[in-house]
């Protein structure tokens, strides 16, 4: 039987606008609604960012811990997952500011990139102090592959162990100045992988769900939602990261996979 599918639902980001769509959340209330929300239309984990009211992006301390409070007193128990990305030109002092108690995964970007108009920064030393901070607070790091060169840094980290397993690989596919989104890409970076470790694909605009059909067909995990994409089809806006994750679910099942549990999912990415 195929291994059940982990659909983690990226729910805001940092650069998506309500001028783009008007269901992008800003508050902690509206975040945790949505995260809330895609968990009861089968996301087994969440991937969050945080915002100021007026849409800024944040990563301070407490709205990240606002936000899984409240998703916690809605009776969810997805899987969290906070950003250590945060947002072009944030240091890494307060991009770290996310990684709070309630967490359960973190985000460890592996290089720096040209991102669509802006240059994300992120040098080995950056990368290796993130590292360590998830490695303090026992947290599962999510590997964000955006480009081939990116496996060879992870290929560094484990070999000076600065990274053990357990760990998880997102290839996120279709920004513009990282890897474009196509099954030929995909197949080379699996090839890469340095060893054998649960992955997942996050293809970026109307890649979205054509690379999650992809990553079904190959063994592996999905993610969708607002931060990556706001169409549900061609010139139709999503109401919402919940609609994006039912056709995930969807396209699991025509797959002959079942969405996992955040219980399922735990135990597959190796949380305590």
């Amino acid at each position: 039987m195929a291994e059940k599918v982990i659909v983690t639902a990226a729910v805001v980001g940092a650069e998506v606008t309500r001028e783009q769509n008007p269901a992008v959340p800003y508050t902690p209330a509206e975040i945790a609604q949505a995260a809330v929300d895609a968990w009861r239309a089968g996301a087994a984990a969440v991937h969050l960012h945080a915002r100021w009211p007026d849409g800024r992006p944040s990563q301070r301390p407490e709205h990240f811990r606002e936000i899984i409070d409240r998703i916690r007193q809605a009776g969810s128990d997805v899987v969290i997952q906070c950003s250590t990305g945060g947002a072009v030109g944030m240091p890494v002092d307060e991009r770290l500011g996310s990684l709070v108690d309630g967490a359960e995964m973190g985000t460890l970007n592996l290089g720096t990139m040209n991102f669509g108009d802006e240059v994300f920064q992120n040098t080995r030393p950056d990368i290796v102090r993130i590292a360590g901070r998830l490695r303090e607070r026992r947290l599962v790091p999510e590997c964000e592959v955006y480009d081939a060169g990116m496996l060879d840094t992870l290929r560094w980290l484990l070999e000076k162990k600065h990274l053990t397993a357990p760990y998880h690989v997102q290839l996120v596919l279709g920004v513009p100045g990282g890897m474009s989104a196509s099954e030929r890409n995909v197949r080379f970076l699996l090839e890469g992988l340095p060893e054998p470790t649960h992955w997942s694909i996050a293809g970026v605009g109307r890649f979205q769900l054509p690379m999650a059909e992809l990553a079904l067909a190959l063994g592996g995990h999905v993610r969708v939602g607002l931060e990556d994409n706001l169409f549900a089809a061609k010139g139709v806006l999503a109401k919402g990261s919940d609609e994006l994750v039912s056709l995930a679910v969807k396209l699991a099942q025509r797959a002959g996979r079942e969405p996992a549990a955040p219980a399922e999912a735990r135990r597959l990415l190796g949380i305590a």
